[in-house]
């Protein structure tokens, strides 16, 4: 890049005001209003692919402004930058952590390069802005250059991954957090049903007895498991390789900037950042992408689980299974009057396929790395924040638009649990196998319940026969009830 801008002109109305810079392909027109430089401006023209700007990520954009006030701090902290000009670049730093210039990161997040389009619009909008701090104007280079000063001891490939882990770390709080509040919510429900019977079924045929108490705490235990899961993740993303530039070797950095830029960024964040035991190995290891991938997927799984079985169990309401009501939330046909559909169930479902389809996009890229780096860390981290962000919203849009609106049809769940011939099998130890088989037959073809067929083909009292087909007592068996026993 120029030391400078090589002019500017005026235009007429009809054309914005440009400056003119240049790099190593040749000269290009900047518009003037902007930030952003000319290595900016060629990604623009390169990449118009998605329609979905880096801008759409801000949390990227403010870790990547975090990671380079860190930066600026260690490079002063070792005499490699001027107190004036760390701390102007320090303060555009902070105002671009703050929520300012988000319009000007407008790059596509399918940009090539292993994200050096944007780490050079993050350079180059810092250097902008730092010279107008220090009474200078945008591509005036000379005394504040995006490259030389801004970049100083960097490269793209350890100061955006070292962005994109800290960006996923400030969103993984809120994920966890609408999990917590989701596994809370099906805590509750299953609280006020912890003596309501219904029917635990296998293979979609009648099983045994259990509560409904006991089947909700299990979407809970799910998300109990995916929390710990998602908080597990913190320290890893933590590991970073700031120093390593470009292949993890350290060339054009100071040989004290890795522990130095390290230590700053530790402190400006707060997090328990160290840096990577081995430089080269991790700057094309994907491991803890996949990691994070998997457990959004696995997550998504039990989300669909809970949403799948909810979606039965309010079926029909007179055909099917009826053994709760999701809350109404809109007509549920064009057509057909009075039909209502699950449809906020329906919403979570198809955010956990394309939860899916990101975990197949991710470990792709992830393995794709050759020789000493990874290219594609560009689609893995738009792929993680998106999806970071859209089962943050689908929990919580689970939670408050169905999950703590829902009714259990109590005597259904009874009349389930009471007249399934699988009950039969609590006779086995009293009566043998094979005739406690023709009771169950007998019950499933005459519609009467096996305690009645019982009470009239087993030599048993009918305390035993009491004792023996109690629901609520075959349903805990092993003592559970509803919540976790401290």
């Amino acid at each position: 890049m120029a030391r400078h801008a090589t002019g500017s002109k005026h235009t007429t109305h009809r054309e914005e005001a440009t400056r003119t810079e240049h790099d190593c392909i040749g000269e290009l027109q900047v518009p003037e209003r902007a930030y952003w430089g000319i290595h900016t401006e060629r990604a623009i023209r390169n990449f118009p692919v998605s329609g979905r700007p880096d801008s759409e990520h801000p949390q990227l954009i403010q870790a990547y402004a975090t990671v380079k006030k860190a930066c600026a701090s260690a490079n002063e902290e070792l005499g490699l930058l001027t107190g004036v000009k760390a701390g102007a670049i320090r303060q555009a730093c902070m105002e671009i952590e703050n929520g300012r210039f988000l319009d000007q990161f407008p790059i596509d997040v399918m940009q090539g390069g292993a994200g050096t389009s944007l780490n050079m619009n993050m350079n180059e909008v810092i250097a902008n802005r730092a010279l107008e701090l220090s009474g200078h104007h945008r591509g005036e280079y000379s005394y504040i250059h995006p490259n030389d000063d801004v970049n100083k001891s960097q490269s793209t490939n350890d100061t955006y991954p070292a962005a994109s882990k800290i960006a996923l770390i400030d969103m993984l709080g809120p994920l966890a957090q609408s999990a917590k509040k989701l596994s809370r919510a099906f805590h509750a429900l299953a609280d006020r049903h912890i003596n309501d019977v219904t029917i635990g079924r296998t293979q979609l045929q009648d099983a045994v007895p259990m509560t409904f108490g006991q089947e909700f705490h299990a979407f809970a235990s799910f998300l109990k498991s995916d929390v710990a899961a998602i908080e597990a993740l913190i320290p890893r993303l933590a590991v970073l390789n700031l120093g390593a530039t470009a292949i993890g070797t350290g060339i054009c950095a100071d040989l004290r900037f890795r522990e130095s830029a390290t230590r700053h960024l530790a402190r400006v964040t707060g997090l328990p950042i160290t840096a990577a035991p081995d430089p080269v190995a991790a700057m094309t290891d994907m491991s803890v992408y996949v990691s994070v991938s998997a457990v959004l997927k696995n997550l998504a799984v039990h989300l669909k689980k809970a949403a799948d079985d909810l979606r039965l169990l309010n079926s029909g309401p007179h055909a099917g299974l009826n053994e709760l009501t999701v809350p109404a939330r809109q007509a549920g046909s064009s057509i057909m009057p009075g039909k209502v559909n699950p449809v906020i169930p329906e919403c979570v479902d198809q955010c956990c396929f394309v939860i899916f389809g990101m975990d197949t996009t991710v470990n792709w890229a992830a393995g794709e790395g050759q020789l000493q780096l990874n290219a594609f860390d560009p689609v893995i981290i738009h792929s993680l924040l998106d999806g970071v962000s859209l089962l943050t919203r689908a929990m919580g849009t689970f939670r408050r638009r169905c999950v703590e609106g829902i009714t259990v049809n109590v005597e259904v769940g009874r009349r389930h649990a009471e007249s399934s011939p699988s009950i039969a099998a609590s006779l086995n130890a009293d009566i043998g196998y094979e005739h406690a088989v023709d009771i169950a037959k007998e019950a499933s073809e005459s519609g009467r319940t096996v305690r009645d067929v019982a009470a009239e083909r087993a030599d048993l009292s009918a305390d035993r026969l009491d004792a023996l087909l109690d629901p609520i007592t075959l349903s805990r068996r092993l003592g559970q009830t509803c919540r976790e026993q401290h």
